[in-house]
């Protein structure tokens, strides 16, 4: 068969599919005819046929871009969620972040071991000899004098708090993406962000608590800590997992587990925005005011069992009724 010839034989179908398509554009499936919307499918199938026959048959003639085009189109009108946005939104609230989480958590307990380790270990190193901390933490000398000099340097923050939740939250985003993209360099990238910011919380800590100034830090700190170091591990999470879906892909092929650990990954993501910005309001606005310490210890404590209650128990399917009478 030549292309002209299948052209010829196939165009009135082709006309209709389009035409049906930019009804469907304009007015919805559910307000086309239950005739048309058949009519929409049997062309779809077909046009499906078609263009496997003229990938088969004729690959380079235009007729195959052509039908390549009009199959993406009809395939999207057929199957798209015609849902609102507040839908999506609410069911990517209420299941689906809530139930990836949970299928994350071993990456996130791995990313939470390679943040706590050094940290412990920073901590007990500046503590006891704070000469030694530059030897994990470039930098820690400049650190040590001023927390010498008792320099609370949060407080600039009091200056412009608006202005400083946006900042510090991009700042968080930006991070979180780092150790998120780290993932894609085979883990190794995500592994050191892990490392590195632990061992700084670990030397700024020790360093704090060697001078007598763990009551300041900790009093800034606290009110966003528990939110702000959690979506790091939920970051740092979601980038070990992809290669570890090279590494175990399973059942699966290489390239298809990597994808399914790229999606589960990005919705992490996703998720990890909002906390981000709440976050960052907290740290603008909470964390280096002049409320009661044991006030920013408790928004922490209240933050971080609200966030932690939601992870583990939103979205998880309903029991099934007991048929024991």
């Amino acid at each position: 068969m030549f292309a002209d010839e299948f052209i010829q034989r196939k165009r009135a179908d082709w006309e209709r599919l389009e035409a049906l398509l930019a009804r469907a554009q304009s007015a919805r499936l559910q307000h086309m005819s239950a005739a048309d919307v058949y009519e929409l499918g049997r062309l779809y199938r077909q046009a499906t046929s078609d263009l496997a026959v003229a990938r088969r048959d004729f690959p380079q003639h235009r007729v195959t871009l052509f039908l390549n085009n009009l199959v993406a189109r009809a395939h999207a009108a057929i199957y798209r969620d015609d849902s609102t946005s507040w839908q999506r939104i609410r069911h990517f609230v209420l299941e689906t972040y809530p139930r990836t989480w949970r299928t994350m958590l071993p990456f996130t307990l791995a990313a939470w071991a390679l943040f706590l380790v050094p940290a412990l270990i920073a901590f007990v190193v500046a503590l006891r000899d704070p000469t030694q901390a530059e030897l994990l933490f470039p930098g820690a000398e400049a650190l040590a004098e001023a927390i010498r000099q008792r320099e609370e340097w949060w407080q600039s923050i009091n200056t412009w708090r608006s202005g400083s939740a946006a900042l510090i939250a991009g700042n968080n985003i930006l991070v979180t993406l780092q150790a998120f993209a780290g993932g894609m360099l085979f883990g190794l990238l995500t592994i050191y962000a892990m490392i590195v910011n632990g061992l700084m919380l670990g030397v700024v800590a020790g360093l704090s608590a060697h001078y007598g100034f763990s009551e300041r830090l900790w009093g800034f700190v606290a009110a966003h800590a528990a939110i702000e170091l959690s979506v790091i591990w939920f970051a740092g999470g979601a980038g070990l997992s992809l290669p570890w879906a090279i590494l175990r892909p399973g059942l699966l092929t290489r390239g298809a587990a990597l994808r399914q650990a790229a999606q589960r990954a990005g919705i992490m993501i996703l998720g990890c925005i909002p906390l981000l910005l709440i976050a960052g309001s907290i740290e603008a606005f909470i964390s280096p005011s002049n409320l009661p310490v044991w006030l920013k210890y408790g928004v922490s404590l209240a933050s971080g069992v609200a966030l932690y209650s939601y992870l583990w128990g939103v979205g998880r399917d309903p029991k099934p009724p007991s048929t024991t009478p």
